[in-house]
């Protein structure tokens, strides 16, 4: 709305047009704070997952390492 829209609006429904600008303002920001959080909460859920792939990625290559001691010990035994 431009300024002229918004008076008439304001005088309709008995508002101070400053009242609609401050309603608007605090609409608007109301979501910023969420919208940064969600963000961060999307980054730590990445890193999480990375996290989880390299855990599964190094505990395959212990169950491997463990695996060829063993082969290599019975081998060395026979």
């Amino acid at each position: 709305m431009n300024e002229a829209e918004l008076a008439e609006y304001a005088r309709k429904k008995g508002l101070y047009v400053e009242q609609i600008k401050s309603w608007r303002d605090a609409c608007m920001n109301a979501n910023g704070s969420i919208a940064k959080k969600a963000t961060q909460l999307n980054r730590e859920q990445r890193e999480a997952k990375k996290l989880e792939k390299e855990l599964q990625r190094k505990e395959k290559a212990l169950a491997e390492a463990n695996v060829l001691l063993k082969l290599s010990t019975k081998a060395d035994a026979i």
